[in-house]
């Protein structure tokens, strides 16, 4: 399975390459209209006036269908997974999270440890309070009347 996958890659590799030349060699439509001012002394190329438009742009489209069909190909292997035998959730199989204990939040800096009861935390004396206003000022420092 490996192997089929390793030669689907470089066959896509090779084709990708071998698009991008030849799409890089073809002319643009701008190009005729060059030609027809003057401009067409390298028309007469290797495969002729007109051929070698035919056979780059035939070559190219030969390519994109390998190109695709190798996509395709990877796509398809790539996604095969064996079914699992229980019907469960897909939660089941996975590994349990390790809890941390409370004292990891000493290892925090800033952060104050958990308190150990459930009591409701007493109301700072109003001398702690820092002024309103000043640095550090928020919802949660004004003082209650």
């Amino acid at each position: 399975m490996n192997a089929l996958l390793t030669i689907l890659l470089a066959v896509q590799i090779l084709s990708a390459l071998g698009m991008i030349g030849l799409i890089l060699m073809q002319h643009g439509k701008g190009a005729d209209a060059g030609a027809a001012f003057g401009g067409g002394a390298g028309s007469a190329s290797l495969f002729g006036a007109s051929g070698g438009a035919n056979f780059l742009s035939r070559t190219t489209a030969v390519l994109a269908a390998v190109f695709l069909s190798c996509t395709l190909g990877l796509a398809y292997f790539g996604n095969l997974r064996t079914v699992a035998p229980s019907a469960g959730s897909v939660l089941e199989g996975t590994a349990p999270v390790p809890t941390q204990p409370a004292e990891a939040a000493h290892q925090i800096p800033g952060a104050s440890p958990a308190p150990a009861t459930s009591a409701p935390a007493a109301a700072p004396a109003a001398s702690d309070v820092p002024a309103a206003g000043g640095a550090g000022a928020g919802a949660g420092q004004i003082p209650a009347k």
